[in-house]
């Protein structure tokens, strides 16, 4: 094999052990690490929404964007950019939030949804790829959000340094942030333990460039599948995981925070996995990016913040017993947007001369 998909595999294992490893500690079942949920649970946190049952500050968000910011500074590659269609990006992340929690999840639990017996998460598989597929197409067309600029070091480095005080704050007046007393907010590893996890897990993704979008992409795109082993390993790591504890559960219902409907499973990872596309990456590769010094990338990551809290004060986002009315149309309407914006950003051949 290739160098490089030996490191992805090796980063990968190391991934999905962790997760697993963060599930048995007191995250919540087959989520170990969602960067959605994630930045979800951290928008109640921070009282941007109101529901109880999803408000914790999460270290791993911290520390994935600080374990690739540091090591980012540690090699070099910390380059402060910016400026490319700022705002079309924040929207996109607003809409990629909003297809995740119709799933109930990003690219990387749907991965440790699968390894752990949810057959919803196959099956969200298809819309995901679809989504990729045709992201890849307007790519194809000449899709760009046109070229980022070089900025000044502070304009790179100011989302770490906003984690850096998040962290402080959290450890030194938690009473400042809203905690959940039940439902999936209240279920979290000690603070130690997910910082630690997510630390590494940042530097791995950021050096080996992990991203689910990016596999299948690249697969698609230029037939190269070295991205898609990383996600690969994931998946057999923390399958083996589950087996070896005995939380492998096969089938469709009773997996824990998931639904059962079927078109809306493929249809909110479609519109993640199409979404994911035109902007370079998933959300976890957002995060990974934003530690770099990509301030695109870190208003992707706001853009996904508000896109929870609104999926969460205006009834869009599912629940274990289903999806919502209000959820259902406003993936429709992430459908069509997306592809307005990838035909309004588009050139064909002919123009292109």
């Amino acid at each position: 094999m290739k160098k490089d998909s030996m490191k992805l595999i090796l980063a990968g294992l190391l991934i999905g052990v962790g997760a697993i490893a963060l599930m048995l500690a007191g995250n919540p079942g087959n989520m170990g690490l969602c960067i959605a949920c994630f930045l979800r649970d951290t928008a109640g946190a921070i009282k941007l929404h109101s529901a109880p049952v999803v408000q914790y500050l999460r270290p791993e968000i911290i520390g994935f964007i600080l374990g690739s910011f540091l090591l980012s500074l540690g090699t070099h590659e910390f380059k402060a950019r910016g400026g490319s269609s700022p705002m079309l990006r924040f929207a996109m992340g607003f809409m990629v939030m909003i297809g995740a929690l119709v799933f109930l999840g990003c690219p990387m639990r749907m991965v440790l949804r699968m390894a752990g017996g949810d057959l919803n998460a196959w099956i969200g598989l298809i819309g995901f790829v679809l989504g990729v597929v045709t992201g890849v197409y307007f790519l194809k067309k000449g899709f760009s959000l046109k070229r980022s600029y070089v900025q000044k070091p502070v304009d790179g480095m100011a989302m770490p340094l906003i984690q850096v005080l998040m962290l402080v704050l959290f450890l030194a007046v938690p009473a400042l942030f809203m905690f959940s007393e039940k439902g999936p907010g209240s279920m979290h590893a000690p603070v130690a333990i997910s910082l630690c996890v997510a630390l590494i897990a940042g530097a791995l993704a950021q050096r080996t460039r992990i991203c689910q979008a990016g596999a299948i992409r690249d697969l698609v795109m230029f037939k190269d599948p070295t991205l898609l082993w990383g996600s690969v390993a994931v998946f057999v790591a923390a399958l083996v995981m589950n087996l070896a504890f005995n939380k492998f559960n096969l089938g469709m219902a009773e997996q824990p925070i998931a639904h059962t409907e079927i078109l809306w499973n493929i249809l909110g990872l479609y519109v993640v996995g199409f979404g994911s596309t035109l902007l370079g990456g998933c959300p976890m590769r957002q995060l990974i990016l934003t530690g770099t010094g990509n301030s695109d990338s870190a208003l992707t990551v706001l853009g996904m913040i508000v896109g929870a809290a609104f999926c969460h004060n205006f009834g869009l986002a599912s629940s274990g017993k289903g999806t919502t009315p209000n959820g259902r149309i406003a993936c429709i309407a992430c459908i069509v947007i997306l592809f307005i914006i990838g035909f309004m950003n588009s050139r064909n051949e002919a123009s292109a001369k």
